[in-house]
């Protein structure tokens, strides 16, 4: 795929758009900044139809508020390694600054979620999974490593996936 933007959004977050060829689904790939490093490198090795955006945040409102917008065919929330599922859980409600003095609440109860295409990995907590999985939206939780082929097998099981 062919990185054709970056910006900032207004919580802060980092934010990139990967077009690939003509057709296919729009996905969305979710990083904490400190396993963020290599995710753009794998998404420019990516070979598939339609687009990926790529959110580099800290906090579910950034996270919520982007997969409102988007409504992706899915979200690969990257962590440090891959998880099958994950029980609901409540996230304490915090007040957030942002570094340019943008201030918003987040927390709040988020349901089970379960992994797109089934068991891989264990089973953990993952908050921007349950986020996802409360807003309806397929979600993944696969290894920084492992982001492309995550990826490409989750556009391979879609219909006009890849």
């Amino acid at each position: 795929m062919k990185h054709t933007q970056t910006w900032t959004d207004l919580y802060g977050s980092a934010c990139a758009s990967f077009e690939g060829r003509a057709g296919g689904h729009m996905w969305l790939v979710a990083s904490p900044p400190e396993l963020a490093r290599s995710v753009p490198a794998a998404l420019e090795k990516l070979d598939a139809k339609g687009c990926v955006e790529l959110l580099v945040h800290d906090g579910l409102t950034p996270l919520l508020t982007t997969l409102r917008e988007l409504n992706p065919r899915g979200v690969l929330m990257v962590a440090e390694e891959a998880l099958a599922s994950g029980p609901s859980l409540n996230v304490p409600t915090r007040n957030v600054t942002n570094s340019d003095g943008t201030e918003y609440a987040e927390g709040g109860d988020f349901p089970a979620w379960h992994s797109a295409l089934g068991g891989r990995g264990k089973k953990a907590p993952h908050a921007g999974a349950s986020a996802a999985a409360s807003l309806g939206i397929p979600v993944m939780v696969g290894g920084v490593d492992e982001v492309q082929k995550t990826l490409e097998s989750w556009m391979d099981a879609t219909p006009h996936g890849r």
